[in-house]
């Protein structure tokens, strides 16, 4: 069984390297040296660098998103309140993600890679619940919808890329002015009484 503190050491160990030079100048035998372990200890924890990263990812955004995960089992809490707590977790998630990436230390390729591994990371990871929500909703009569699943993704890839607000860099009035159109959408398209889902505040 891997050893979770050696597994710790080398986030640990990308983390500090991640200070000092570019992602795509960091090897693997400098994450091990700098974790102080063997390079061929390195992949019985990860099979690649890539497999690190994606593991740094998830360990500094993991709490919001666990919390969101778990709306899903809150089947007394109905849909639409479920639905609000995980947007509140995805910006939650997103604030921590462009806090600990600003934009004035980080070159554009950096960042590019460091978004799009952070949105793919957002989106797969909250789409089960969101779907789950969804799905209850629909089973209730709450919600009038036959994709669930195509539902939760088109919500995701929205918020995750407005409230990241890189890919298409918005002031946060025009960051209001699509968010209040996405809950429009998801009243209409849904059946859901209109004004239903206007407190779903995230900017």
């Amino acid at each position: 069984m891997p050893d979770i503190k050696k597994s710790e050491k080398i986030l640990d160990a990308l983390q500090q390297l991640l200070e000092e030079k570019k992602i795509q100048h960091i090897s693997i035998s400098e994450i091990a040296s700098k974790a102080g372990i063997g390079k061929g200890s390195i992949y019985y924890y990860f099979p690649s660098k890539d497999a690190i990263v994606d593991a740094l990812i998830k360990r500094s955004y993991e709490q919001p998103l666990q919390t969101a995960k778990a709306l899903s089992t809150q089947t007394r809490v109905s849909s639409f309140t479920r639905m609000a707590m995980l947007f509140q977790a995805c910006r939650n998630s997103s604030a921590a993600f462009l806090k600990q990436n600003p934009d004035s230390s980080t070159n554009a390729q950096d960042l590019a890679f460091w978004h799009q591994k952070y949105l793919n990371y957002l989106i797969s990871e909250l789409k089960p619940s969101l779907t789950e929500i969804i799905s209850q909703g629909i089973a209730c009569g709450e919600i009038h919808f036959d994709r669930p699943g195509a539902l939760a993704e088109i919500v995701l890839i929205v918020l995750a890329v407005k409230l990241d607000n890189s890919l298409v860099p918005s002031t946060p009035a025009e960051i209001e002015d699509t968010l209040k159109g996405l809950i429009s959408l998801l009243e209409k398209g849904t059946g859901i009484p209109v004004g239903t889902l206007e407190y779903l505040s995230l900017v």
